[in-house]
């Protein structure tokens, strides 16, 4: 099952998705320039064999909810992302302020 959720940030309305699949669940909220993910996130790929994308994006582990994506230290995130002062520890909710 997929649900699309709205999701206020600094008074920013986004666009949180929760992708139930067996075992697991893929969070995301995403911004019209980035986004945040769980840990299904694979950071280092965007870097490396998509890097000419110039991805925005952030990743969390552990995190079981879109509430707690928001809440939830970065773990890595994409270089494009630091250019914008997104660093890992920030919280998902600065990091998608940074992102708007």
């Amino acid at each position: 099952m997929v649900t699309l959720e709205p999701v206020e940030v600094g008074g920013h309305k986004l666009v949180g998705v929760e992708v139930k699949l067996p075992k697991t669940t893929l969070l995301t909220i995403s911004t019209d320039k980035g986004y945040i993910m769980c840990g299904a996130l694979d950071v280092g790929l965007l870097n490396e064999r998509l890097a000419d994308r110039g991805i925005i994006a952030g990743r969390a582990v552990g995190v079981r909810t879109l509430e707690q994506l928001l809440a939830a230290p970065l773990e890595s995130v994409t270089v494009q992302a630091e250019r914008l002062g997104i660093v890992p520890g920030m919280s998902g909710a600065d990091a998608l302020l940074k992102m708007l």
